[in-house]
């Protein structure tokens, strides 16, 4: 059984430490173990929803070929982790969608790292963080290339997005690259809201909610383009949604 984490610890640098310090070490140490076979495909869509701490922290394994797909809605309204790392077989391939929504003061956070260590793999993570209050989303992603991750394609891409100015959100793209023959990208952007977007739709008759809606709905748009499941977008996309409406309100 290992201590509780701390601030030097890189992957909880910005983690709601009064909420972590109230979990068990056990707790912290409870790693999910997921196996996908050679050739076969993974699944999950998840909301975090909810008023109580939440973490999840998920090992996933992919063989050859195979294919892990991660989407998740991160919307709880207290301190909520979901932590995962993957190690990918030769041509395997992972993809996370995920989007932190909310306000109040919580803290949501994604942290992923992500092991190319045999040749031909491929991953893609897009992320979208839309808050309010004095509420922060979080996204730690680290990509590892070992010597025999020959052609690797990986990519990662964070934006965020501050309804207030009481609004934070952090990014800590990391790439530790040890073969020579690579793609890898990785790019953040954090913001407010486009107000000539909103003016112009404004002047065309869009009430203003309507268009908030509508830009957040774009926003958070490429988190789930990945997703080829039309029901299981629609549900990821009114989960967080939602949470905005709630707020409104």
């Amino acid at each position: 059984m290992s201590a509780l984490p701390t601030i030097k610890d890189e992957e909880w640098r910005y983690a709601d430490f009064d909420v972590v310090g109230q979990f068990a070490p056990e707790t912290i140490d409870n790693w999910q173990e997921i196996a996908v076979p050679a050739g076969e495909t993974m699944r999950e869509c998840m909301v975090i929803d909810g008023s109580d701490p939440f973490m999840r922290r998920i090992r996933i394994s992919v063989g050859a070929g195979g294919r892990a797909e991660l989407f998740a809605v991160n919307a709880c309204a207290d301190y909520a982790r979901l932590e995962v790392q993957v190690t990918l077989a030769e041509g395997a391939h992972f993809e996370f969608g995920g989007v932190t929504i909310g306000g109040g003061d919580a803290v949501r956070e994604f942290v992923t790292r992500t092991c190319h260590g045999a040749p031909d793999a491929t991953s893609n993570q897009v992320v979208r963080a839309v808050h309010w209050g004095q509420a922060t989303g979080n996204f730690l992603g680290r990509i590892d290339v070992g010597r025999d991750g020959q052609r690797t394609d990986a990519a990662q891409d964070f934006k965020g997005l501050l309804l207030e100015k009481g609004a934070s959100a952090n990014a800590k793209p990391e790439l530790e690259i040890y073969a020579d023959d690579v793609k890898c990208a990785h790019g953040a952007a954090i913001g407010q809201m486009d107000e000539m977007a909103r003016f112009y739709m404004a002047s065309r008759g869009l009430a203003p909610d309507v268009a908030r809606r509508l830009l957040i709905r774009a926003f958070i748009a490429d988190a789930f383009a990945a997703l080829e499941d039309e029901g299981e977008a629609e549900r990821m996309f009114a989960a967080a949604l939602d949470v905005l409406e709630d707020a409104e309100r």
